[in-house]
């Protein structure tokens, strides 16, 4: 008996004596080598970046992690408790580890001879997915036990289920409840009912094969599981159980809702932002992005791109089905939902199957609407495209367009529906403020997922007659005046640039003789621009030019570029526009406003120029902001807006006249063979340039001139930002001067002359008028760099 006391006595005390040295290899081994629990505290939890619109309307959300953080007091109480009833119910009662579930695991392996459920607590699961891996091996569930001790001295009960609450994945890349209420409802979680709560609650168990998206039939199983534990705990009733676990599962797949529709500004700040914080951080690090983006105006050039675009290709003809399917008789509904489900929806037009065709009309099947009866007036414009400047005849009836089987498109205008196709021309929109070059709106292209290729500011497209007020703002600085006469007449010129003789015309083919700028400009003539460029040299425009942001090496040494020929993108041509809008004042474009983290800080902060006119080069900006070089002088500006004002008034542009508005200015632009169409305009506080071209620099068509081709959409476009804004002509500057002119000759006019009309000039060019001469600028007239005469603006004569 003594001896087998002593056996006993000696075993447990080596049983002590091993566990004793166990807990010192533990503490001494392991301990020192996990980390802080400190750290949880601060901890970086790894949300996606988010791009907003000036007025934090969200456009685009970038990371491959779903997650949105909030406070605990922020998640309803019926969520925290269903988690908490399912995952471990004695949360609230244990110190990191619950025995009883670990030696259930012990039990279940003792049993099986395989690993099974860990018995890990919510604290255990934190421990998990804040420090560790998830591989199953019995060194890193030691450490997950440790670890959950550690977290339980340190943190609060609250603390530990907040982490939990916001880090746990719910699948489809959701992680955190917050983020899975989203993803799976599309709603915040205060909008979720019992039964949504509890689905939510129900995923950290096998949240890739019980989601409701995945498995519906598993999840609802788990969801009502999970009713049943809420009612066992006494949380909520019999009749509130039945209703809950009765409802349908509503959960489907919802992207981020987007409130601004701007997938090229989402892809210009996307790169912006990379290169300011490298991709590690610009994806996970909880940064948001504030635009200078303009919902409202971005929403609205989206719309008249599309227009534009659209009429576009309809005054061009029909190109016929995107392609055919054989149709069982009758059509099998479900199967023509998973024909359209794999076409996408582009530029807002819904790809639908033709089912039967009528004399008069045509019935199909719309992707997301079932079946729509298209009318005779939505089919009849469907005239047969030929080539760019042919259409075939009209149709007589629906089926000289349609047949059944036809996989075509449709727009919706209100209530109606009509036959549409995908353009395959090109177009850019560009809207800036002037007085900082502040992007307001920039739609890069008809649809973004067909062509992520951003023709705002990737485009380099030869800019035509729009170039023009930059080559006469040269001329006003060389000495010429609005009144000063070229000639309008054929030349020849052996231009090296295109090595060969070059006999350049007007559109129209006709001349002129003798012309004043101001009806060169807004006539838009293209031999005194030429003769224009020839007078005042090549190498000064080359440089003056540099003034409204182009760079000089991108632009040909030749006689051309008076009609444009370099090459600009819509950006660049909107950057030199504002300088003629503001007054002459030189403003870069800019469309990061702020970057913010988590916490709200900002890390960083954009301050461009910003025009000060009573700064104008001298000291007195207000304070943190830097004012705006002045780069023409404020008289030739004045005067190039009023010739600009009149392209609208009687010029290329009179077609913008219907907007009803007197201070409108701008300029056309139409390249060789009509391959770019541009309308570049303005009025004081908003430039906007519009421009529409293949991408393949194919021909637009015969008559596809910026006018017809450009301005409806900037049009369009200006009508909406518009609307309520009072008209404002800019003050006349000091040092101008109006005189009555021969409009025939450009010289002082006689007092009786009935056709004499005013013309604005700088006082120091006054002679040039007085002048026996053609108003031409005289030897030693004076440079762009002669200071202004002091006094009002007056009216002579």
């Amino acid at each position: 008996m003594r001896r087998v006391l002593f056996v006993f006595v000696w075993l447990a005390g080596l049983g002590l004596l091993t566990l004793a040295a166990a807990g010192v290899a533990i503490w001494v081994y392991l301990v020192p080598r996990l980390p802080s629990v400190d750290a949880l505290r601060d901890v970086p939890l790894q949300v996606p970046l988010r791009v907003y619109a000036r007025d934090e309307r969200l456009i685009a959300q970038f990371g491959e992690l779903r997650r949105r953080p909030v406070r605990l007091e922020n998640i309803p109480e019926a969520l925290r408790v269903a988690v908490v009833a399912t995952e471990d119910e004695h949360f609230h009662r244990h110190y990191g580890v619950d025995w009883r579930g670990i030696a259930r695991a012990l039990a279940h392996l003792v049993r099986t001879r395989e690993k099974g459920p860990g018995g890990s607590t919510i604290t255990m699961q934190v421990a998990r997915n804040f420090f560790l891996g998830r591989e199953k091996t019995y060194f890193r569930k030691l450490n997950e036990i440790l670890l959950a001790f550690m977290i339980e001295r340190e943190l609060s009960k609250d603390e530990i289920l907040e982490l939990y609450l916001n880090k746990i994945f719910l699948g489809h890349r959701a992680y955190g409840v917050a983020a899975a209420a989203e993803v799976y409802y599309g709603k915040t979680l205060d909008q979720l009912d019992l039964a949504q709560m509890a689905m939510i609650a129900g995923l950290p168990q096998r949240p890739s094969f019980l989601n409701p998206v995945t498995n519906p039939k598993g999840a609802r199983a788990r969801r009502n599981h999970v009713l049943r534990r809420l009612h066992e705990t006494g949380y909520i009733g019999e009749t509130a159980l039945r209703t809950a676990s009765e409802a349908p599962a509503t959960a489907a797949l919802h992207t981020p809702a987007v409130e601004t529709h701007a997938p090229y500004v989402a892809e210009m700040v996307r790169r912006e932002t990379e290169d300011a914080l490298g991709a590690a951080a610009a994806y996970t690090g909880a940064y948001d992005v504030r635009t200078t983006i303009d919902s409202r105006l971005q929403e609205e050039a989206v719309q008249a791109l599309r227009e534009a675009l659209t009429e576009y290709d309809r005054r061009h003809g029909y190109r016929g089905p995107e392609r055919r399917y054989e149709l069982a008789t009758p059509p099998d509904p479900s199967r023509l939902a998973r024909l359209l489900h794999g076409v996408p929806v582009t530029g807002g037009l819904i790809p639908a199957v033709v089912l039967r065709v009528g004399t008069k009309e045509a019935v199909v099947h719309a992707r997301g609407e079932g079946e729509v009866l298209l009318p005779w007036d939505a089919i009849a414009w469907a005239r047969p495209f030929v080539h760019v400047n042919r259409v075939g005849p009209v149709p007589k009836k629906a089926a000289d367009v349609l047949a059944p089987g036809d996989l075509v498109r449709l727009a919706r205008s209100e209530e109606d529906w009509r036959l549409a196709q995908v353009p395959q021309v090109q177009g850019a929109l560009v809207a800036m403020d002037p007085e900082d070059g502040a992007i307001l709106a920039l739609a890069g292209g008809f649809d973004f997922g067909r062509s992520k290729f951003n023709r705002g500011t990737q485009a380099r497209r030869q800019p035509g007659s729009s170039f023009k007020p930059f080559i006469y703002a040269a001329a006003l600085a060389r000495g010429f005046t609005a009144a000063s006469l070229v000639n309008d007449a054929p030349v020849v010129f052996n231009d090296p640039t295109l090595h060969k003789n070059w006999r350049p015309e007007n559109y129209s083919g006709k001349f002129f003789g003798p012309t004043r700028l101001r009806e060169a400009l807004v006539k838009s003539r293209n031999l005194v621009s030429i003769r224009l460029s020839r007078e005042i040299g090549l190498d000064f425009i080359l440089d003056y030019v540099q003034r409204f942001g182009f760079d000089p090496e991108r632009l040909p040494r030749g006689l051309s570029l008076a009609l444009g020929s370099g090459e600009i993108t819509p950006l660049e041509a909107a950057t030199g526009y504002s300088v003629l809008a503001n007054g002459g004042f030189a403003v870069r474009p800019w469309l990061v406003e702020r970057i913010q983290d988590r916490a709200g800080t900002p890390v960083r902060v954009t301050t461009p120029a910003r025009v000060c006119r009573e700064c104008d080069g001298a000291a007195g900006a207000q304070a943190g902001t830097t004012p705006a070089k002045r780069v023409i002088p404020a008289g030739d500006v004045w005067i190039l807006h009023s010739m600009l004002r009149d392209v609208i008034r009687s010029g290329t542009g009179r077609k913008a006249l219907e907007l009803g508005r007197g201070d409108l200015a701008g300029k056309t632009g139409t390249t060789n063979n009509q391959h770019d169409a541009w309308f570049c305009g303005f009025v004081p506080g908003l430039v906007a340039v519009a421009w529409v071209g293949f991408d393949e620099h194919e021909t637009l068509g015969s008559h596809e001139v910026g006018g017809r081709a450009a301005l409806p959409m900037w049009m369009k476009f200006m009508r909406a930002a518009l609307d309520g804004v009072p008209e404002r002509i800019p003050p006349t500057p000091e040092g101008l001067v109006k005189i009555r002119i021969d409009p025939d000759t450009g010289r002082l006019a006689d007092a009786s002359d009935p056709d004499a009309l005013f013309e604005t000039f700088r006082v120091e060019r006054v002679s040039s008028v007085l002048d026996a001469g053609s108003g031409a600028p005289q030897p030693g007239a004076p440079s762009a760099e002669s200071s202004q005469a002091g006094g009002t603006t007056r009216q002579l004569f």
